[in-house]
């Protein structure tokens, strides 16, 4: 029931229909009190509204969307810590790791629907690098300035347990939940469309 509610409130928050399911009972397959839960989700975006490699350009900014947290990525890593070494976890670190994630759909289609921005990348598994690289185009290149990353407590505390650099970047969204590339005139009316608990 609790993880129904959770799926209800995230199609609620993103406008997305729950349009069916299946319950399989396969008694052979799984341990008792064990399950497996598989979902998708399908868009529909007309041509004309695509937004495509081509528009990015040359000195557009990429604009860092805060993250809510881990945004499920990262788990199999979080695990593989937890029980080779036994640690006892701190509340805090407890609630980050099941906190829900940011699901940015409605400040996304606003700020697209007004032309402001060339290009977008959801910030998951493959980290920053991971995730920029497939929407910009092959002449080009990115410049990120991770100082300018706030980073939260879950990625610092993680980071603590003998985590490299590399792989903090690749596993981890380290703070950044999603990406916008725009040129560089329209940032301050993307802030006035974004919450300002997202945008500095």
């Amino acid at each position: 029931k609790k993880i129904l509610n959770g799926i209800v409130t995230g199609c609620k928050s993103s406008g997305c229909a729950l349009i069916g399911g299946e319950t399989a009972e396969m008694p052979t397959t799984y341990q008792k009190g064990k399950f497996d839960l598989a979902g998708f989700a399908v868009g529909l975006v007309e041509k004309k509204n695509l937004l495509t490699k081509d528009k990015i350009k040359q000195n557009d900014i990429i604009l860092a969307v805060p993250s809510s947290g881990l945004h499920s990525n990262g788990y199999s890593l979080i695990h593989h810590i937890l029980k080779k070494k036994n640690l006892h976890l701190p509340k805090k670190i407890k609630e980050e790791l099941i906190k829900p994630t940011k699901i940015y759909v409605n400040e996304i289609n606003k700020i697209n629907n007004k032309k402001l921005i060339n290009g977008c990348a959801n910030i998951t598994g493959g980290g920053l690098l991971g995730n920029l690289i497939r929407v910009i185009p092959k002449k080009l290149s990115l410049n990120i300035n991770l100082s300018k990353i706030k980073t939260k407590y879950i990625f610092k505390w993680l980071k603590k347990n003998n985590i490299k650099d590399e792989e903090m970047l690749k596993t981890f969204n380290c703070g950044v939940g999603f990406c916008l590339l725009a040129n560089k005139k329209k940032i301050k009316k993307i802030k006035k469309m974004f919450p300002k608990k997202y945008l500095p």
